[in-house]
């Protein structure tokens, strides 16, 4: 049998180390990723391997060559002018393989036990057989399900984490019959999972999953790099060792001289021509590549040290990355995670900090302490976005060098020359990163349109109009009043895409920065008319003469926030009768319990004046929480249900678009008017984008997240809620009590269980199997149905925190309360099952 090592990529998140190497070309316990993946397939007697190069290709020709010196023939397939992508470099050399041949990725250290996956392919006669594996935390991987019988039912690319629906995932290593590659275009990029396996599944090919035992680590980033080297040592991955193990856990290369005061604590790896000098403490997991030279007295816990490098007297380092050819100057430290590249300095008692990148060639002074990243750095985080925009502690995460950088590669993913909208809130805070924001933006040639300090669904609405590739809006975050939110919308006004999302991220992770020479600097210019283009659209969607001649009185709470400079201009020219509270734009913005005592106070003065309704404003103009005449408050499911009411009676065989978390009380409401309602994930950006795409929606969103006019701009809008809620009472001649009082006797319960991350896919995939299939939906997470009792039960992984969220709903109240408590049991029961697993597991291998 054949083998493709697929080995073309560039390796961008192991950044600093593969400037000058490829990915599978970087040393794992001082031997190239690829030689462990060639001494593994001739473990399983494969020896005629073709390796895919795109990236610095002569690096591994000239490592391998004909493969004889490493008992296998070796040759090579070299794309020239673009990487074809993971299928088309193999459909590539679709000539040279007219038989059963295994395809591996490069960037992967494992032991799995091909032979018996070969067996299985043959045993099934599949055509396309995948080796699986699971894993405690699948978001960065490609996710699969398989049947009872291992055939293959879907896949999944890199989910969220409310997608997470197994923990079960691709390994990038196939085995193939020569006949699926007729299903791939010549010299066209195609992708093994994006592409050719999703067609495979659609023609119904016998496609199979093989869930290997034995261990595999992908190499992806700089966290699992050193796990890779970590367990390598440990012997929980069968590798082949160059050095001669002269104690148990002591392995040394020839030609090295180890001073007798030197203190190792085993497992510790050294490789050959190394001085180690006096008193040298090196500690258990530390890796020292050929040709190190060590400092009397340094001191060595757990570094990955990589050939040539120079380590003075009295260094300290510590769980980091020292590239080839580095020095690292007396008593300087390097500290967790930091990674120092090939051939740079690290001056005398200098200090590189944890998580610090330090590109090629570098040189840190004497003294000097590094806390970020040295040229074109690559971050520790996993990301920047979350469930909704960027987010972090203001002037701690969220600083002004933060949003310099954020700016630039955000602009850096757009055209020369193009315009963006900056808006923000009117804290002061705000002010300062948005103005960093655009500090970044121009240095990338991105020109601005500055909106100040306005309302969201402002921007919203604005951005259309001008002709612009997209906004920023920064403001307080609506849940946590000491975080800023840093939110991205597209042309239309829409949170941008998860696809969006991580070009910034690249960008931003690699600060691959697009630098504008002087005449091409960006320009600011500050729009004009918000205010009045807003009220246009505003007035355009609404009855106006309803609301002119309705005898409502509305009191409304803007909790000091910058929606109470815009929506009494706009209600003044209706006539309408508003009783203002908390619109002072100086006073500090509410937290959570401050807000609800200012509800409390609304529903006092409600009573008291006997107003129509109340409505308390909330996020920036977006949310909002509404107060009946009898000074109760409505929000929630039950706002939910109510806004659909309104809007159905007024436009039946209208459209609804709502979480999938929401009461089914709405299905209901639409059911008595021929509606329709979609449900779509439990994100923003989800239902927004289904407003956008789908005919007839007349109203979005939820009581929690707010409400989309889909007809006045894509986003969340209370200001326009509150006047389509006066136009509709008016015409409709009734009270927010009735309504309440007419709607659905639906029970809707919710609860929080704490779940690891790593137990999510496991707990995700479980609940799958465990369920018949035509009782699940798995929009977001996993719906389960009780078609008897026209019920269902949700279990909702949090996006932010390690946390799952259980939703019951029912018309019978005792049910929603069983159930509940049934499935908290089991996802307790499921989570503490798997942390005993995973510690017994740790403390087998201890």
């Amino acid at each position: 049998m054949r083998a493709v090592l697929m080995a073309g990529g560039s390796g961008t998140r192991l950044r600093p180390l593969t400037c000058d190497l490829p990915k599978p070309m970087v040393p794992v316990l001082n031997r190239p990723i690829a030689e462990h993946i060639v001494n593994l397939l001739k473990r399983h007697r494969i020896t005629e391997i073709i390796a895919t190069l795109h990236y610095l290709p002569d690096v591994m020709r000239d490592y391998f060559q004909d493969g004889s010196d490493f008992g296998v023939q070796m040759t090579y397939a070299v794309e020239e002018d673009q990487p074809l992508g993971t299928a088309g470099c193999v459909k590539n050399i679709a000539e040279l393989l007219d038989r059963t041949f295994l395809v591996v990725s490069g960037d992967s250290i494992t032991d799995f036990d091909l032979s018996a996956a070969i067996r299985f392919h043959k045993q099934r006669q599949s055509k396309a057989t995948l080796i699986l594996t699971r894993v405690a935390n699948p978001i960065e991987f490609g996710v699969v399900i398989t049947d009872r019988d291992d055939r293959i039912l879907r896949f999944l690319e890199k989910p969220s984490t409310s997608e997470v629906f197994s923990d079960t995932v691709n390994t990038g290593t196939y085995i193939l019959e020569p006949e699926v590659l007729d299903y791939l275009s010549e010299n066209q990029e195609a992708d093994f999972s994006k592409d050719l396996f999703p067609l495979l599944l659609e023609k119904r090919e016998p496609m199979y999953g093989y869930v290997a035992e034995g261990y595999w680590c992908d190499v992806g980033h700089l966290d699992t790099y050193r796990d890779a080297q970590y367990d390598g040592l440990e012997r929980k991955v069968k590798l082949d060792i160059a050095y001669e193990e002269r104690s148990p856990g002591l392995w040394v290369g020839q030609n090295t001289f180890l001073d007798p005061t030197a203190k190792i604590s085993t497992p510790v790896m050294i490789g050959s021509n190394c001085r180690i000098g006096a008193r040298v403490q090196l500690e258990a997991g530390t890796v020292i590549g050929d040709n190190v030279t060590i400092g009397a007295d340094a001191d060595l816990k757990r570094p990955i040290i990589l050939n040539g490098a120079i380590i003075g007297e009295e260094a300290h380092l510590r769980a980091c990355v020292i590239a080839r050819g580095t020095r690292v100057d007396r008593r300087a430290h390097v500290l967790e995670g930091a990674v120092v590249g090939p051939l740079s300095t690290i001056g005398e008692e200098a200090q590189v900090s944890p998580g610090v990148r330090v590109w090629p060639s570098k040189r840190v002074e004497s003294g000097a302490t590094l806390n970020i990243n040295l040229i074109w750095g690559h971050a520790a985080y996993r990301n920047l976005f979350g469930q909704r925009g960027v987010s972090g502690l203001a002037n701690v995460d969220i600083t002004p060098e933060f949003a310099v950088k954020l700016g630039a590669a955000y602009g850096s993913t757009l055209k020369p020359d193009a315009q963006v909208a900056v808006s923000r809130d009117q804290r002061s805070i705000s002010r300062m990163v948005s103005r960093s924001l655009i500090a970044g933006l121009m240095s990338v040639g991105v020109n601005v349109q500055n909106l100040e300090a306005t309302a969201i669904p402002l921007a919203r609405t604005i951005v259309p109009t001008l002709s612009i590739a997209g906004g920023i809006h920064v403001r307080m975050h609506p849940d946590r009043p000491d975080h800023i939110l840093i939110e991205f919308f597209d042309y239309n006004g829409i949170n941008i895409s998860k696809a969006r999302e991580k070009k910034i991220e690249g960008a931003y992770f690699k600060e691959d920065f697009r630098r504008a020479q002087i005449q091409e600097i960006g320009n600011v210019v500050y729009a004009n008319q918000v205010v009045d283009i807003y009220g246009t659209c505003f007035e355009k969607h609404l009855n106006v003469e309803a609301i002119r001649h309705s005898s409502s009185k509305v009191v409304i709470d803007y909790a000091y926030a910058v929606s109470g400079a815009v929506l009494p201009q706009l209600l003044a020219k209706f006539g309408c009768d508003a009783v203002v509270l908390n619109a002072s734009l100086s006073h500090t913005a509410p937290n959570p319990s401050d807000r609800e005592v200012l509800l409390s106070q609304l529903g006092h003065v409600v009573e008291a004046l006997k107003a129509t309704f109340g409505v308390q404003v909330s996020a920036n103009g977006e949310q909002l929480i509404l107060v009946d005449e009898a000074g109760s408050a409505i929000r929630g499911e039950v706002l939910t249900a109510l806004m659909a009411d309104m809007l159905l009676v007024h436009h039946p065989r209208g459209t609804i678009v709502v979480p999938v978390n929401a009461s089914s009380a709405v299905e209901q409401i639409a059911h008595r008017h021929d509606g329709r309602v979609i449900r779509t994930k439990a994100n923003p950006t989800a239902l927004m984008e289904a407003c956008h795409a789908s005919p007839n929606v007349i109203l979005g969103g939820s009581g929690d997240m707010g409400f989309i006019f889909p007809q006045l701009h894509p986003g969340f809008d209370a200001m326009f809620c509150i006047a389509k809620l006066i136009e509709m009472l008016t015409i409709q001649e009734r009270s927010l009590g009735q309504i309440r009082a007419e709607l659905p006797r639906v029970c809707h319960k919710t609860c929080m269980v704490r779940c690891p991350w790593t137990a999510k896919g496991a707990l995700m995939r479980h609940l799958v199997e465990t369920h018949p299939i035509d009782s699940l939906e798995l929009v977001d997470g996993v719906k389960i149905f009780n078609h008897q009792h026209n019920s269902w039960v949700l279990i909702l992984p949090d996006a932010g925190e390690p946390l799952v969220n259980i939703y019951a709903n029912s018309n019978d109240r005792g049910w929603v309360d069983e159930t509940l408590r049934e499935y908290r049991l089991r996802v307790q029961e499921f989570v503490n099952q798997h942390q005993d697993a995973e510690a017994a597991k740790a403390e087998s291998q201890y």
